[in-house]
């Protein structure tokens, strides 16, 4: 009986996925890789080759990943991550690099109240809460920020270590006017989240104008009046209104909530959770939170 042949992709090839996606440019890829082009567009059609679809593709504005390289990102970044920490782990530089995965809404508010000094040992991953909680579960996520359903599962619900919540609203341009008896344009992200599931309830009909993983596409798509878009109220900014037109759901409070990986005590672990937290708080106009909970020992 033959043995199924065993298929393993290059390292290489991994950081090339990465360099390509980043600087959206196969040939700066290969300048940041020291490498030839005719060198990395072998080891993207070989790769391709082996996942049976294309990863890239061209435009006037550079290289960009189709569907299927999107995924292949989140994979290559995850094997390349987990290739360095190994070769880290006899090294000899001994500092640890956490890992902090945090909410692209609430990452302007990180970056604004950490000094570049707090995260300088810090790698942080600004993804939709879905990918953060999803690394925080694989081990690719030391340290987590974010917003939670009510069924989010007792696999996390034994990681958290502060919870707050946050006031949900609908929020629009100034100048945003609905159309009478027509569907309510929305802008929401991929999957289903806090604004379809009250919207379906109440019956009201809609039409999805814009889907976006990206959050500052969806706040821009707000701004230029395209439609209506729910999030904390405390997150929406001066240039946006919270619409508080009839025709709207009641939405229910957004949760937020700080995880550590199950594990990890160490003493800057418990001290980057507890900055989260106060920020958290902050945002919530609290000195402090009754709902926070005191990370463990």
């Amino acid at each position: 009986m033959l043995r199924p042949q065993i298929q393993n992709i290059p390292m290489e090839t991994m950081r090339t996925v990465v360099a390509i996606a980043e600087t959206g440019s196969m040939s700066k890829a290969a300048e940041r890789l020291n490498l030839s082009q005719p060198a990395i567009s072998a080891q993207i059609k070989r790769l391709q080759g082996l996942i049976g679809g294309e990863l890239f593709s061209r435009t006037a504005n550079g290289t960009v990943l189709t569907e299927l390289g999107k995924l292949a990102l989140q994979q290559a970044r995850r094997i390349v991550d987990a290739n360095d920490q190994l070769l880290r782990l006899g090294g000899s530089d001994k500092s640890a690099v956490r890992r902090l995965g945090v909410s692209q809404l609430l990452a302007e508010q990180l970056l604004n109240e950490f000094s570049k000094e707090s995260l300088s040992n810090i790698f942080v991953s600004a993804e939709l809460s879905t990918e953060i909680r999803r690394g925080l579960l694989e081990g690719f996520i030391d340290v987590a920020c974010l917003f939670v359903r009510d069924n989010f599962g007792q696999d996390l619900e034994d990681l958290i270590v502060g919870e707050f919540q946050f006031e949900t609203s609908w929020v629009k341009s100034r100048d945003f006017v609905a159309r009478p008896g027509a569907p309510i344009p929305i802008i929401t992200l991929p999957e289903d989240n806090w604004m379809i599931g009250p919207l379906d309830r109440s019956g009201i009909a809609y039409r999805i104008v814009l889907r976006s993983s990206d959050s500052a596409v969806r706040i821009r798509a707000v701004r230029a009046g395209l439609g209506v878009a729910a999030m904390p109220s405390v997150l929406a900014g001066s240039d946006v209104v919270k619409s508080r037109d009839y025709y709207l759901p009641k939405l229910p409070p957004s949760r937020a909530v700080v995880c550590v990986r199950d594990g990890l005590v160490d003493a800057d672990v418990k001290q980057l959770a507890k900055r989260l937290s106060t920020l958290l708080a902050k945002l919530n106009g609290e000195e402090t939170s009754p709902q926070s909970r005191i990370p463990r020992n």
